[in-house]
């Protein structure tokens, strides 16, 4: 009986030592349970890291740095900051929202919304129209600084 349970031990233990392996991690595509069905494999350092042009991203937050951010979510492209008070103007403020759209450098890979709201006399905040104008700047200057970012990147 003691040699059947060696074996058996030696027998798990062989086992268990197969599924462990040296070579690149991958990721299945599929998978079912016990990893029967899975698809075709890729390797894990070829995976991207977020989910939307890195550039855009970087740029984003170096263009907004200047307002709290309340939320950033690099695989969804969403950036949202909290409300800014410019010091030189205390009855308004901002709130900026920004979509990155597309995995690549494009005009058109990037939505800007502003919120403005404007303190009444009794001291509430009330929603304001921006202009319009404004939203098409902080587009604008995330795009240079987005382009400016890629050059030093391509340059070394």
């Amino acid at each position: 009986m003691r040699g059947v349970a060696t074996g058996v031990l030696a027998l798990s233990l062989s086992a268990l030592a197969a599924c462990s392996s040296s070579g690149p991690k991958t990721q299945s595509d599929g998978g079912g349970l016990f990893g029967l069905g899975r698809g075709k494999s890729t390797p894990a350092a070829e995976q991207p890291t977020i989910g939307v042009n890195g550039y855009l991203w970087r740029a984003t937050l170096d263009t907004l740095a200047f307002m709290p951010l309340a939320s950033a979510d690099p695989y969804g492209g969403v950036v949202i900051t909290d409300w800014y008070v410019n010091p030189e103007k205390a009855d308004e403020r901002f709130k900026c929202t920004v979509y990155i759209l597309d995995a690549r450098l494009r005009a058109d890979g990037l939505n800007v919304a502003v919120f403005k709201q404007t303190r009444d006399a009794s001291g509430t905040w009330v929603d304001a129209p921006s202009a319009g104008q404004t939203e098409t700047d902080i587009e604008n200057a995330i795009l240079t600084k987005a382009r400016q970012l890629k050059l030093s990147n391509i340059r070394g």
